[in-house]
């Protein structure tokens, strides 16, 4: 076999051994080490020493675990408890509106921490019983948790856009500036399909009960400013701050980290124990993700090595595509990848395997990027490999059943195609604010 063949044999073999539910940190490192003294003998494990260190010395990704701190400690402090119960009290006047402040919480939660499994599993707690106690019916309430929680992926400061921006070389702050429109306009078609739904089935989301439209605008402005604010506040600062070259992703998300410890001593849910289980969960999961990086970057670079990378670009190349036809083949890819495969996989060994291309194709890296972004959403979303929907099933009452979660999250996969045929239409969305404020 040529080393272009064993590189698609070690592609082939990762896949089906992901397939069989092997952790796949381990995996990659394992295949990467594996197949590298194949084709490296003893300068493999140089290669792996120098990822690592590559890993932890990235200023880039330095940001990864401030911003998981800073999700964390808002997360445990009750803050987004206060924040459901305000929206749901103020739009609760609008059909659906227990399902609109859900998105809504979602929406702010993702932007305070974009841990995907976190966002589901607390509005998993919090916001979906309430649904069912209100008559919401059980797949409608099923895909505003699973679809509002994965809205973290691409809403900055999206974790996800810095792992790109390390493996594109495309500036994070204009990464985040590309991704604020795009994020608001999915969030925006959520929210108008569950009103749409609502009011031609309401059924589907029975209106509260009269007691509680009778609020004075007093009382919900009281809320509104002691929940909602406080938060966008230290959300806005943080991506201000960045957005308007003020701080580097890294120092913006050390005074977020700052700001979330701040707010919940402001809300009195500050203590030592929380605080140190902030601090072990941010660990935990850098440590994780820090494995996952060093086990893809060494399987990526081996996997190029072998001429993997090679191979695959002169098949595109050579199949005479056009840019549409590249950039739909190429979101297709992804598409499919994301049912077995993480998106950190998928970003670092995979979306290498198209950046070559872009140039050819006169595609934007930014504008790659944010379709990316909105693909990624439905790896999250698509049976039966949805990440969110199994989230969601670990922390729902018993009754609840997997496929209705599956039947649930289906309309919103639709939404994020539907998402991306208008980022292709008018790629502006996401190109108008980083070329008005980076030229």
């Amino acid at each position: 076999m040529t080393d272009p063949q064993v590189g698609i044999l070690m592609m082939g073999i990762f896949i089906f051994t992901i397939l069989l539910g092997y952790p796949i940190a381990f995996t990659l490192l394992a295949m990467g080490l594996g197949f590298g003294y194949y084709a490296m003998g003893d300068r493999v494990f140089d290669l792996l020493v120098q990822n690592t260190f590559d890993v932890m010395a990235n200023d880039v990704l330095t940001a990864v675990p401030l911003f998981l701190f800073m999700g964390y400690v808002i997360e445990r402090a009750n803050i987004i408890d206060r924040l459901f119960f305000s929206i749901q009290v103020a739009a609760r006047n609008i059909p659906a509106s227990m399902a609109v402040a859900a998105l809504i919480t979602c929406a702010v939660f993702a932007t305070a921490t974009g841990i995907i499994g976190a966002v589901v599993t607390l509005m998993g707690l919090l916001a979906f019983p309430t649904m069912l106690k209100a008559g919401y019916d059980q797949r409608f309430a099923s895909g505003v948790i699973c679809a509002g929680g994965c809205l973290g992926i691409l809403i900055p400061p999206s974790i996800m856009l810095i792992v790109y921006a390390a493996t594109a070389g495309v500036s994070v702050v204009k990464l985040y500036a590309g991704a604020l429109f795009p994020g608001m306009m999915l969030a925006g078609m959520y929210i108008v399909y569950v009103i749409g739904r609502a009011m031609i089935n309401p059924r589907l989301a029975p209106p509260p009960p009269k007691e509680e439209l009778d609020r004075p605008m007093g009382e919900v402005m009281l809320l509104l400013m002691t929940s909602f604010f406080p938060l966008a506040v230290l959300i806005l600062c943080v991506l201000g701050a960045i957005l308007l070259g003020l701080a580097t992703p890294t120092e913006a998300a050390a005074v977020g980290s700052l700001g979330g410890i701040v707010l919940a001593a402001i809300y009195r849910a500050l203590s030592w124990d929380r605080l140190r289980e902030s601090v072990f969960l941010t660990a935990r999961t850098s440590a994780m993700v820090c494995y996952m990086f060093i086990g893809s970057w060494t399987f990526a670079s081996i996997f190029s090595y072998l001429g993997g990378h090679d191979l695959i670009e002169q098949l595109i190349l050579d199949a005479n595509l056009g840019r549409i036809e590249f950039l739909i083949l190429a979101q297709l890819i992804i598409f499919l990848l994301g049912w077995p495969l993480e998106w950190t996989e998928i970003i670092i060994i995979f979306v290498p395997i198209f950046l070559p291309l872009l140039e050819p194709f006169n595609v934007d890296p930014l504008f790659f990027g944010m379709l990316v972004a909105l693909n990624l959403q439905t790896s999250f979303l698509t049976p039966p490999m949805a990440m969110s929907a199994y989230y969601l099933k670990g922390v729902a009452p018993p009754h609840v059943e997997l496929m209705s979660i599956f039947r649930g999250v289906l309309p919103f996969v639709a939404i994020v195609i539907l998402a991306m045929v208008v980022l292709y239409v008018f790629p502006e969305v996401a190109l108008w604010l980083p070329n008005t404020m980076y030229r």
